[in-house]
């Protein structure tokens, strides 16, 4: 079994640069299906507690998580964060 506690810890990155995006701040799950959709990263900035502003989140589909490694989540991550409308839309 896996915790989200355990997810947290692991740095999230970029198999197509190799940048380090965050770490996991939250898990989209399909109460439905039991199943989880994504995850949300938080940014990887150098501010302390969020106390000059909240880093941007980004959403990275399940399915672009490409390993998942003791300490580190590689994932394919396209530039622009995805939104909403292009998680809800189809999968081909």
């Amino acid at each position: 079994m896996v915790r989200i506690s355990d997810f947290q810890i692991k740095d999230v990155v970029s198999i197509s640069d190799g940048r380090k995006l965050g770490n996991v701040e939250d898990i989209d799950i399909n109460l439905d299906t039991g199943t989880i959709e994504s995850i949300i990263v938080g940014g990887a900035s150098g501010k302390m507690f969020g106390l000059f502003g909240k880093d941007d989140e980004i959403v990275i589909p399940w399915n672009n998580i490409v390993k998942i490694g003791t300490d580190v989540i590689l994932v394919r991550f396209k530039e622009s964060p995805y939104t909403q409308q292009q998680l809800q839309e189809p999968k081909k």
